[in-house]
């Protein structure tokens, strides 16, 4: 007799677990899958070397027709009939399926997701386990499937054109989710999908299985840009055929099926040229609007026009960044999304490409520009004196030196990395794309001189340059291999091999910044894409702070302006702290790979004002930051610079040196002095963190690797403590108010007696009168040492 407790866990699935699976109904060959990987295991990078961590992977999942309904976990039995019940129920919840089984081999724990008393989870034994039908109807229950035309359209099959491709685990949940809304009543549906993860391929499986269901016979799939048309009718809607056309010219022909169509190519401002009119009212049944957070979001829009002609149809939003502001709503329009699948999923499941970031800051990008008195531009004209910002450079104002710098540390750092990496420049306005083309045209002489395709600008104005758009997204072309753009390339554009992206515009939207990150996060094995960088020259990644945007972009190693960025790859190789799979635990071994390389192969812009344009600008590289993020993927620390960390070194040897500086110092504001005149540029230390943070905490994290605290939270911890009990009642409040500007402020502020003149101080009384509450003036300086004491008693 066989001795269980010595069997292996694959042992208890062939020899009773699977066994006891068939007996009850199931066909091994359409309805049951062992070992089903469901994910392709996060990206690790380090330098150019990657390497991915370990899948998901479920035992058993059942399945009736194409709908994954039950999911087995087995475990030996030196475990319980329980041990796989948790790793089987999270595995349901990312599948979307109801019904849950673990099994050590004596019988089974099944877990009903359908519901909500006392039998959710009971034991059963292996000669009961549940038949495909009984499943089912658990199934139809949980999805809410009630009619026989909902059932139908369930059951419909995924097209397959005889290669093996099958939709990914979140492509089906987002399908069926969607046909069952459909199935259920519902007209007004929302897909949110992040960038890369397939959201055509996603469309047509919809479309083929409810035009196949015979539920949907009419539909149209709108667009606003040609590119994305042509994509889409090239690439997966190819399958549908001759009952496919796109409409072009305004001209319609009402023979067909399925129609591809741009916003612009069926509507206008002119009412003769409302070409969707030619359609009756009730002709389409199915409405797709790739894109959804774009032109028809607008309640106003002459776009919205097209929607509310044909709104007995069903309609599908799809996009990636759906649109939420006081004119634009998304979800107003549509309804919650019946299914979202972020950027932080596809990363984490291996689906998108990871990437880093380095954030480099110019010296009048942080500073300003201020011009000297009687400063010209080109054409003789006067510059206004005023100080310009990073806002007005290349909008109102563009300085030679700037452009020439961005290229210059572009080029610097593919030089390190690759030369023939496709990469995205965007820029703020078509003159500044141009001008970028011609700045990395002259830092790129040599390649350039080989191919004049080496770099193109790929704008809406420019005929050569949207010619070879689609040269720069095929991975199999070489040139172009640096496009600059401003706004073509922000959003549709199926870039797979691009490794990176430069963000040189102002980027205050959260739609536009994840449309443009989306531009990189698609992978290409065969192409050895597998991850990508962007390099931020104007601050655009602190969208990476806002609640709305996720993701986790990797660390990257401190670069200051003594450091060439053709280093930057080669030294983060050189890292030997060890990396670990967020799945298992395990440490990652990263290896070279032996794949090939893509080197390897053979809009209008509103201006308030005319620009003006200089030269002659003292322009360098200040900083380039580098950034932490926590498990989230939120900025946790500040922007670090290896000279400040010598500087404070230099005169600090150790922590304690400086704790005992900093506690003895009658005032900090000298301390800070002295690191001014030493050149640690307190100012820029703020700018490339956070205001709230103390410039106490900077030093500490800097130079010491401290975590640090925001003057907020050091405020309060003091309160906590019931420090104030030993004076009066309006010497407290006096400490208490000190504490809160502290918070708004910083110590500086509040190391003067001429603090006590401003308010809320005012209201206690005059700085003498307030001084007097204390006894003295030197108890009251005595009483302000010690709540600074407190502030910085524990770091």
């Amino acid at each position: 007799m066989i001795d269980k407790k010595n069997l292996s866990e694959q042992d208890i699935c062939s020899k009773y677990v699977l066994p006891a699976i068939l007996k009850s109904g199931w066909d091994l060959h359409t309805q049951v899958l062992e070992q089903v990987s469901f994910t392709d295991g996060k990206i690790y990078v380090r330098g150019k070397l990657t390497a991915r961590g370990e899948r998901k992977r479920a035992d058993f999942i059942l399945y009736y027709q194409d709908n994954p309904i039950a999911i087995v976990e087995a475990k030996d039995n030196k475990h319980s009939v329980r041990a796989g019940i948790q790793q089987g129920l999270n595995y349901a919840r990312i599948l979307d399926i109801p019904s849950v089984f673990s099994s050590n081999g004596d019988g089974f724990v099944f877990h009903d997701r359908t519901v909500t008393d006392e039998t959710i989870e009971t034991e059963i034994s292996l000669d009961a386990f549940p038949s495909p039908e009984v499943l089912w109807m658990k199934y139809k229950h949980y999805k809410g499937i009630v009619t026989p035309e909902g059932e139908k359209i369930a059951l419909q099959k995924y097209f397959s054109d005889g290669s093996g491709r099958k939709p990914r685990y979140y492509q089906q949940i987002a399908v069926n989710r969607t046909v069952e809304a459909i199935a259920n009543g519902q007209n007004r549906i929302l897909l949110v999908m992040a960038t890369g993860t397939g959201k055509t391929y996603t469309a047509f499986q919809i479309i083929h299985r409810l035009w196949k269901s015979g539920t949907k016979k009419r539909i149209l799939f709108l667009a606003d840009r040609n590119a994305l048309i042509d994509q889409t009718k090239r690439g997966d809607f190819k399958h549908f055929k001759d009952k496919m056309t796109v409409v072009k010219n305004r001209m319609i022909d009402k023979s067909y099926e399925i129609y591809l169509a741009l916003y612009q190519g069926l509507a206008g401002a002119d009412e003769e040229a409302n070409a969707y009119k030619q359609f009756s009212p009730e002709f389409f049944d199915l409405i797709i609007i790739d894109e959804c957070h774009r032109g028809s979001a607008k309640d106003d829009s002459s776009w919205r026009e097209i929607l509310t002609y044909f709104n007995k149809a069903t309609h599908v939003g799809l996009t990636a960044t759906p649109k939420e502001t006081k004119e634009t709503s998304n979800t107003e329009y549509f309804g919650e999304p019946v299914y979202t699948y972020s950027l932080k999923q596809g990363i984490d499941d291996g689906f998108l490409a990871p990437y880093k970031v380095i954030r480099v800051a110019l010296n009048v990008d942080a500073e300003g520009y201020r011009p000297e008195q009687g400063k010209t531009d080109k054409d003789g004209n006067e510059i206004e004196d005023r100080i310009y910002n990073r806002k007005d450079f290349d909008r109102s104002l563009v300085i030679d030196e700037r452009t020439d710098v961005v290229a210059k540390k572009l080029t610097e750092y593919l030089k390190g990395f690759d030369r023939f990496a496709k990469t995205i420049i965007f820029c703020v306005d078509i003159d500044h794309a141009e001008r970028m083309r011609n700045a990395i045209a002259r830092h790129n002489a040599d390649l350039v001189a080989e191919n004049y395709k080496y770099v193109m600008q790929i704008t809406g104005d420019n005929d050569e340059g949207k010619r070879e758009l689609d040269n720069f997204i095929n991975p199999e072309e070489k040139y172009p291999v640096i496009a600059t753009t401003s706004e073509l390339m922000t959003t549709g554009v199926d870039a797979q091999t691009c490794k990176v992206i430069v963000l040189d515009a102002n980027i205050n939207s959260m739609t536009k910044f994840k449309q443009i990150v989306g531009r990189g996060t698609r992978i290409n094995e065969e192409f050895n894409k597998l991850y990508f960088t962007i390099i931020d020259f104007r601050n655009a990644t602190d969208n990476f702070a806002d609640p709305d945007f996720d993701g986790d972009p990797l660390r990257i190693k401190p670069i200051t302006q003594d450091i060439d960025l053709t280093t930057v790859v080669e030294e983060e190789e050189q890292e030997d702290k060890p990396i670990i799979d967020e799945l298992t635990g395990a440490e990652i071994i990263i290896v070279p790979p032996m794949v090939r390389t893509a080197s390897d192969i053979g809009a209008d812009v509103y201006k308030v004002r005319p620009k003006q344009y200089v030269n002659g600008v003292d322009v360098s590289v200040l900083v380039s930051r580098e950034l932490y993020f926590d498990h989230n993927g939120k900025p946790i620390t500040t922007s670090l610079k290896d000279y400040t960390k010598k500087i404070i070194q230099e005169q600090f040897a150790s922590l304690d040196d400086f704790l005992i500086k900093w506690n003895k110092a009658d005032k900090k504001e000298a301390i800070i002095k002295e690191l001014q005149e030493e050149g640690v540029m307190v100012e820029a230390l703020y700018d490339a963190v956070d205001k709230k943070v103390d410039l106490f905490d900077l030093i500490c994290h800097v130079a010491y690797d401290k975590p640090p605290l925001t003057r907020k939270e050091r405020a309060n911890n003091v309160k906590k403590r019931n420090y104030f009990t030993k004076y009066g009642e309006q010497a407290r409040k006096v400490l208490e108010t000190l504490l809160d500007k502290y918070a708004d402020e910083g110590v500086e502020n509040i190391e003067s007696i001429e603090v006590l003149r401003v308010k809320p101080f005012d209201e206690y009384g005059s700085p003498i009168e307030i001084i007097n509450e204390f006894g003295s003036k030197q108890k009251y300086l005595e009483a302000v040492r010690e709540l600074e004491n407190e502030l910085y008693r524990k770091i």
